[in-house]
Order: C-alpha cells, then sequence, then structure tokens
C-alpha cells in the first residue's frame, strides 16, 4: 500500500466528521450545484421576474435549497469575515453543504492573500477548495511544448506555495482536469506535490476535449478524488473534428453510476457536485494542426478511439444550442436543465 492510499482510506472517516452541521450527509445527501451551471443566471444582466440574477453565495444556497439541492461550490474570492458567517449561518440553517472555488497564489506575495480566502472559506463551513492550474483550454491557450512545459512548472510552484497554507488550516484543495491536463499529466504533478491536502476535482466528461476516454479519467482520477464535477456529453462531427456539449444527466454517453461508484469507492466523503452547462457546443479541432502542439506523445490510437465514439452516438436530434434563444428563454433553459439533472440523480444515483 502506498503512502496516498495509506493515507485516503485512514482519513476519509476523520474527513466524514470534520465536515460542520450536515448529520444526515452519509445517510442521504442531494447532490450540489457548481456555480458555472448557472453562467446565464449569475450576475445575469438580464432584467427577470422569474430568473432573477443571483450575485452572491447565500443567493445561490437560498436557491439551490428551493431546488432540494444539498449544497453548492461558489467562488471564494476576498470574503469578508461578517460575509463569512453570514454564509455559514444561512448554510447551517438550511442544512446545505459548502465547497470554496478559489485560485493559486502564483508567486510567494499572494500567499497572505490566499490565505485569506481559505481562511474566510473554512469560516463559511468549505473543508473542499477546488481549483484549476491554467487560464483556459489547453488547446485554444497554448501552441508548443515549451507553452505547456511552463504552464505545468507554473502550477506546480502555485501548488508548492499553497499547500502549507492548506495543512495549516485543514482544507483541502482539489485540482481540476479542466481541459488542460490529461489524467495521467494530473497524476504524475499530484505525486510530486505528495500531499494529504491536495487532491482532485474530478472532471467527468472534460477530458474527452483532450482524446481521453472518459471512464478511463475517472479510474485513473478517482484514487485522488476530494470533490467532483458531475455532468453528462454528447458529440457531434464537425469539418476540424468534434462538437462537445454538455446534456443533462442520462441522455449522454457517461456510464454515470460506475463513476459515481468508483469515486464513492476511493473517497467515501466525496461531494458530487452537478456542472451542468447550458451554452452552444464546444468545437474540439483536433483535425487542425495547432491542436497537437501540445500532444506530441499522444497516440493517433487515441483520436481514432474519440471520433469512434463519435460515429457510434445513437444521437437523432442535434446537439442543444443557445445562440437562437433570447436572453428569458436561456434562462428558463439552464433552470430546467438543472432541474431535470437534479431529479434524475433521485431517481437513478
Amino acid at each position: 500500500m502506498d503512502r496516498r492510499t495509506f493515507i485516503q482510506r485512514t482519513t476519509a472517516g476523520a474527513m466524514a466528521f470534520a465536515l460542520p452541521e450536515m448529520p444526515s450527509f452519509f445517510k442521504e445527501m442531494s447532490m450540489g450545484v457548481v456555480v458555472h451551471s448557472y453562467g446565464s443566471r449569475w450576475n445575469s444582466k438580464t432584467p427577470s421576474a422569474k430568473y432573477p440574477g443571483f450575485t452572491t453565495a447565500i443567493d445561490l444556497l437560498n436557491h439551490c435549497h428551493d431546488i432540494n439541492a444539498g449544497g453548492i461550490q461558489v467562488v471564494v474570492n476576498k470574503w469578508t469575515p461578517d460575509f463569512a458567517k453570514s454564509v455559514r449561518d444561512r448554510r447551517e440553517k438550511l442544512g446545505m453543504y459548502l465547497e470554496g472555488s478559489i485560485g493559486l497564489p502564483k508567486k510567494a506575495e499572494d500567499v497572505p492573500a490566499f490565505e485569506k480566502d481559505v481562511i474566510q472559506a473554512k469560516e463559511a463551513g468549505a473543508r473542499v477548495l477546488r481549483t484549476v492550474c491554467s487560464g483556459g483550454r489547453r488547446y485554444e491557450i497554448l501552441h508548443s511544448a515549451a507553452e505547456f512545459d511552463t504552464m505545468r512548472k507554473n502550477a506546480l510552484a502555485s501548488l508548492k506555495l499553497a499547500e502549507p497554507v492548506l495543512r495549516k488550516q485543514g482544507v483541502k484543495l482539489a485540482v481540476e482536469n479542466h481541459k488542460d491536463w490529461r489524467a495521467k499529466e494530473l497524476v504524475a504533478m499530484l505525486k510530486e506535490i505528495d500531499s494529504e491536502w491536495v487532491g482532485v476535482t474530478l472532471d467527468f466528461g472534460n477530458s474527452i476535449a483532450l482524446l481521453e476516454e472518459p471512464m478511463e479519467v475517472v479510474q485513473t482520477l478517482a484514487p485522488y478524488v476530494v470533490s467532483t464535477h458531475v455532468k453528462d456529453m454528447a458529440m457531434e462531427e464537425y469539418a476540424d473534428g468534434f462538437l462537445l456539449s454538455e446534456v443533462p444527466l442520462g441522455k449522454g454517453i457517461l456510464d454515470l453510476p460506475t463513476m459515481f461508484a468508483l469515486c464513492k469507492k476511493y473517497n467515501p466523503a466525496v461531494t458530487f457536485n452537478l456542472e451542468m452547462i447550458t451554452r452552444d457546443p464546444l468545437e474540439i479541432p483536433c483535425l487542425k494542426q495547432d491542436y497537437w502542439s501540445t500532444f506530441g506523445s499522444v497516440p493517433g490510437s487515441d483520436l481514432a478511439r474519440i471520433l469512434r465514439m463519435v460515429k457510434d452516438q445513437k444521437r437523432t436530434t442535434p446537439l442543444p444550442r443557445t445562440t437562437p434563444l433570447s436572453p428569458e428563454d436561456r434562462l428558463a433553459l439552464e433552470e430546467q436543465n438543472i432541474v431535470a439533472c437534479l431529479d434524475y440523480t433521485k431517481g437513478k444515483l
């Protein structure tokens, strides 16, 4: 048994009891909602009586409680102590859980501000903080192996700056596979950090964009899972590769029950957070030369397998698109999709 496996098995129970004010968590807890599921409604500029915009974590808590979600994952950035206490009080009253989403320190001077955010997230009740290591999708923002290597080195440096704060505060950091890391690359970085306080936010669908088979991604990252982004995915051919969309749970290609079971196997205390992003399909230009500029070691068989997945889908309708919709209709569809996903988990997961 290696060190990480020992730590995970011996600390899972301790982590469970450390979670604040959640006596029923391990009996029956509804799935939570990631703030990015509300891409249209979060800080919305669209005046709407039926779908008013959310501007704070408390707004999101209240709404997600109304739709029977178990908790939220929300951005924590420069919260004041008073606001953190207000979030804690409201969360406890509603009986919900809270996870934070936080930026990493890029240099030593950033560490004090990072620690302040960690402290306020902890005060509000978060014991898990999701983060990302890049500013965008790998195939869009990086154009050479050297640029990817620089990104990797910067990410490693940031995590090394963050780790002592996490250890001191007793809060876990969960790095997302955010269309930047292939699964084995992320594992290699975690092994280099080698800390029980740094693990993974396991996104069920993102890595398809990097030509990775989704179940293999879950199998690779589940031993490190701290949190999740739950989604289902569908694809469609286009001239330069394929289109990729989040779709309501159960409407796509992912084996969600097996993915849930693998995450629970490695971390019984893991939270399941819905990230149902209602938007136009993403273009994955895997047949263009520039896409491959950071993927020198990826075999052609990975490309062939994903393109075969696209062809083998049983979809009879095009992928959903939001561009033709009015702002109010986009808000309505976003809410409809989120509620449908929560309902699906109660019946199927």
